[in-house]
């Protein structure tokens, strides 16, 4: 997938800059199609994206098929109740994602996008937002998926698809 030659492998730390892959749209769209690929037969409902990277993919995963997007927020964020789930981000900061729970119908099947999950936390507390508002998650995607333990128990957990095969960031010593 030549598209993912766009997305910027040279930044400090632990992160790769995807936005670079957004800003061109046929990469942009062929990134959409193949994360949504898996999951067009799957039933699903509606996107669920996790702010804010998730926001872009996940609405155009949307887009893609067929569905609306619900976000998932950043605590604080939205001006309404919520359901709010803490974790502990990939850079060991504690943090909260909220959910407004009366955009979720009870049974439906969610899909959860994101650009990119690092240790997992992340997509587990929006994971447990939408089960805990009586949805059901179809499933994970992102274009990638670092090794982690509690990665691999989501693999387990959930059908999970992503486009990027190249092991995670390094640092020079």
């Amino acid at each position: 997938m030549g598209y993912l030659d766009l997305i910027d492998t040279r930044t400090p730390g632990p992160r790769y800059d995807v936005t670079p892959l957004f800003a061109n749209a046929a990469a942009f769209r062929a990134l959409a199609e193949d994360l949504a690929r898996p999951f067009a037969a799957a039933g699903v409902d509606a996107v669920a994206g996790i702010d804010a990277l998730g926001f872009i993919l996940g609405t155009a995963v949307a887009w893609r098929l067929g569905t609306g997007l619900v976000a998932i927020r950043k605590a604080g964020k939205l001006p309404v109740p919520v359901l709010r789930q803490d974790f502990v981000d990939y850079t060991g900061q504690a943090k909260a994602l909220e959910l407004r729970p009366d955009v979720i119908r009870a049974g439906g099947r969610y899909l959860i996008v994101d650009e990119w999950i690092e240790t997992g936390a992340q997509v587990e507390a929006a994971a447990a937002l939408l089960e805990r508002a009586g949805g059901q998650v179809a499933g994970l995607a992102a274009i990638n998926m670092d090794d982690s333990p509690r990665a691999a128990a989501l693999r387990v957990r959930y059908l999970c698809h992503t486009v990027w095969e190249e092991p995670p960031h390094e640092t020079s010593a």
